[in-house]
This record gives structure tokens, sequence and C-alpha cells, in this order.
């Protein structure tokens, strides 16, 4: 069996965008061109790669299979090339984030401009989604999470710390009043996770017992949350890290913090145990943790953010 590597690297965005034309649009080449190193790996191979639909393409079996071994020659061969030429390497080729909608917008969107700035032959894809995905799976690179990592998989570099408060809109907190005690939220319209339940319990620092909010709206995802506290719905909690640009701005306000428990919570970069040691992997999460160091000083684009800090 023998192939190029530039064919693998060319299946394996193919794989990743789902088009044989969103390939090489990217690439700026023809599509015939990205059809021929497709053919001549299935002809490698002896297998078909893809099924060809009018709805797109997909992978089947040996193409999946020859997916997960081509990241990792991939992945080999750049960490060679970074060994051999040493520190005249500059880090490049494409990074997969996986994030919250949220932080992606508040954080990773951004910071973009300067990352790029300082590494322009990265190319960073962003999957905005609130689950916790299957990173090998989904060919993620960096999930940016603040839960516990338990897998000889996964490896977590501690790059911040958050924090969450209740907030609402001033112009809900016209309309239904503010409350003053926790005991006030029984007669409020409070918004819930419909994801993760235990998101749904808003602990207290000044009593052994939480809050566990029902919730008379539901969301499973963060962007959604945000948009609907912004636009006077109800009173939700969030990451202070996404509040901080609205808070400025006046559109929230932070409620009963004297109350509510607003420890601290880690903030990691989890990356899988084969691939974080990647030139591109490490300046990436090394450039996130440095943004939220500056962050935390200076505070973010249009904003001041007190409650997250860099952990070496």
């Amino acid at each position: 069996m023998s192939f190029h590597l530039d064919d693998l690297a060319l299946f394996a965005r193919v794989a990743a965008l789902g088009t044989l034309s969103a390939a090489a649009r990217e690439r700026d080449i023809p599509v015939s061109q990205v059809t021929r190193a497709l053919n001549r790996l299935e002809a490698a191979c002896g297998a078909r790669l893809m099924h060809r639909t009018t709805h797109g393409l997909s992978l089947t079996d040996e193409g999946d299979t020859l997916l997960q071994h081509g990241l990792r020659m991939l992945d080999t061969s750049e960490e060679l090339r970074a060994d051999l030429h040493g520190r005249q390497s500059e880090p490049s080729g494409w990074v997969r984030i996986g994030v919250s909608a949220s932080v992606a917008e508040s954080i990773i969107a951004p910071s973009l401009p300067a990352l790029y700035e300082k590494y322009p032959r990265l190319h960073i894809e962003v999957l905005a989604d609130d689950r916790l995905a299957d990173m090998a799976r989904d060919g993620i690179d960096i999930a940016i999470r603040t839960a516990a990592v338990h897998s000889e998989t996964l490896v977590a570099r501690q790059i911040g710390t958050a924090s969450r408060t209740l907030y609402a809109s001033p112009a809900y907190l016209a309309k239904n009043g503010t409350p003053q005690q926790p005991e006030d939220l029984s007669s409020h319209h409070l918004i819930g996770n419909s994801r993760a339940s235990p998101m749904n319990l808003w602990e207290r620092q000044d009593a052994k017992s939480g809050l566990q909010v029902k919730g008379q709206t539901l969301t499973d995802n963060s962007a959604v949350l945000l948009s609907m506290v912004r636009h006077g719905l109800g009173i939700a909690r969030l990451l202070d890290i996404v509040a901080a640009p609205f808070v400025k701005t006046g559109e929230l306000v932070p409620l009963l913090r004297p109350h509510f428990d607003v420890q601290e919570i880690p903030v990691y970069a989890v990356m899988l145990q084969e691939r974080h040691r990647l030139p591109k992997i490490r300046a990436c999460v090394e450039f996130w943790g440095e943004y939220l160091e500056a962050a935390s000083r200076t505070g973010y684009p249009d904003t001041a953010s007190p409650n997250l800090h860099l952990n070496p």
C-alpha cells in the first residue's frame, strides 16, 4: 500500500467539510484534482472510501479506518518536521476547536485576529456546541471545558478559572422587580439548562443547600441562554466571562452575589493523548492561556473581566 501524504491530507479535509467542492475551494484547486487524489487513495487501499450521494459524502467503514490512521500519520509527519526544523518551524495547519457557543463568541472569536497575527499559517475551525463531543470521532484537536476530565486517552491543561453569577436585563428587572433575597426568586421567571441538569443547581454560599431550578424555560445552548436573558425573558446563571461585555454596556445586571456561590471553576484545554505535543496544538493552547491572563489584567475587547484568571 503506497500513497502520498498530501492525498491523505486532502481526504481528511473532504471528510471534515463533507464535499469535494468545499475542499477544493479551501485549497483553491480544481475539484478534479481532489477527485484524482481520492481515486488514488481508493486504488491504493483497494476499497471504496466514501459514499457519494446527491446529499453529500459519507465515509465507508474502510474510509473511517483510513481517516483514523491517516490523521495519526499526518500528525507524526508534522511532529517530525517540527523536530527536524526546530525553532525555525512555524506552527501551521488546521486545528479544530470544540467549545460552547457562548465561550466561542466571547473568547475564541475575539482572540482569533491576534492568533493569526502571531501564527499566520494556522487555520482554525470552531465547532460551537455545548455537548461534550467524542474528540476522536469528531476530529476535535482542542476542547475548551470547565468539567473535570477522567480519561487515560485525554490530556487536560488548566489554562484559567472562571465563575458564574445570576444575571437579568434592566428591562426584566424594571418590569418584575429586583430580587433582594434568594427566596424572592420563587416569583421570577428562571431559565434552566435542558441538557446538563447539574447546571440547574444554583449553589448557595450562605446556606447548606442550593436552589434547584425547575425553570419555566429551558435550553440546551449557552448562546441561546445568553440571548434570552439579554432580551428580558428572565434570570439565568451565566459565566462571568460571557456576561462581562454586556454588564459593561448596561445590557445585563448581576444579582444576589452575596448569596450565591461564585467560587471559581477551572477552565481546561483538553487534547487527545497522541496529539497534545503537536506544535500547532501546543501553540494554540499556550496562546489562549496567555490571552486569558492578559484579559484578566486588562479586560476583553470592550469589556473588563475581573473574574477570570490564568492558572499556571
